[in-house]
């Protein structure tokens, strides 16, 4: 299980500086409001953590948009809300300087661009879904189903209230291997490449002569006609191709119980 605490507890600390702005063209006052500076949980996503970015700039726009739902925009690209904040910012790693600046929207819904996100209970299907399907690919769904409701809920109040604690009382139990010299039956990862896109395969931990799988095993399993070594970033790091795939899934997962592996491009 995960055992190495101030590793879990470092990666959970992770913030991100953000300079969020109003489109220009929806201001409807005369003078356009401030910019809204926030420091925002890399674990987390927008829509939890935006409120406050709502109540800034609602009175600066149209009355009859201020009930639209508001979404983002980065250097033109609309920001997809399901995925961790932290996920973003390695994609966009390249073109993004702190604090990162982004642009908010409350007209013109993207609609073939983004889901649609009313309120925080959709992140919250939308995060437990995801844990479930982690677990499928772990524990063949032995852990979640195991669970009863509270711990549901303490897992999305862990993170919906950034409590460290509260989350990992819940999520060791899903970090557990079936005993310690077993690792989980597949490894849940999801590796991005360009344009938000991001591939999914079956990897086991282990090979068949029992012996522990790295970062590069994965990478030649997921891009087996790749000829030059492949680096990916998580976390806002470069991990050693040689590190063991069941430490990473156990310590560098995101709390959604998947790794996600962005390919780093010169």
């Amino acid at each position: 299980m995960a055992n190495d605490r101030e590793v879990l507890k470092e990666i959970w600390k992770g913030k991100v500086p953000i300079c969020f702005q109003l489109d220009s063209e929806e201001v409807c006052e005369l003078q356009a409001p401030d910019p809204f500076y926030i420091m925002v949980p890399r674990l987390s996503y927008f829509p939890v953590c935006t409120d406050k970015v709502r109540k800034h700039f609602i009175r600066y726009i149209q009355e009859d948009k201020q009930e639209n739902e508001m979404w983002l925009e980065f250097n033109g690209t609309p920001l997809k809300w399901h995925f961790p904040i932290g996920v973003l910012l390695d994609i966009y790693s390249n073109d993004i300087e702190l604090p990162w600046n982004i642009v908010v929207h409350f007209d013109k819904f993207p609609e073939h661009d983004i889901m649609h996100c009313s309120n925080k209970e959709v992140v919250e299907a939308y995060f437990l879904s995801c844990i479930k399907e982690a677990d499928v690919l772990k524990h063949r769904g032995t852990v979640v189903s195991s669970m009863q409701k509270k711990d549901h809920n303490q897992l999305w109040l862990g993170l919906l209230n950034d409590k460290f604690d509260q989350f990992w009382a819940v999520n060791r139990r899903l970090m557990e291997a079936a005993n310690n010299d077993d690792g989980f039956k597949y490894i849940p990862f999801r590796c991005y490449t360009i344009d938000e896109k991001y591939i999914q395969k079956l990897v086991k931990p282990f090979d068949e002569e029992g012996e522990r799988k790295t970062l590069k095993n994965l990478l030649k399993e997921v891009f087996p006609h790749e000829e030059k070594e492949l680096q990916v970033r998580t976390h806002g790091i470069c991990p050693p191709l040689d590190t063991p795939l069941q430490w990473l899934s156990e310590h560098m997962s995101y709390p959604d119980n998947f790794l996600h592996f962005c390919l780093v491009t010169s």
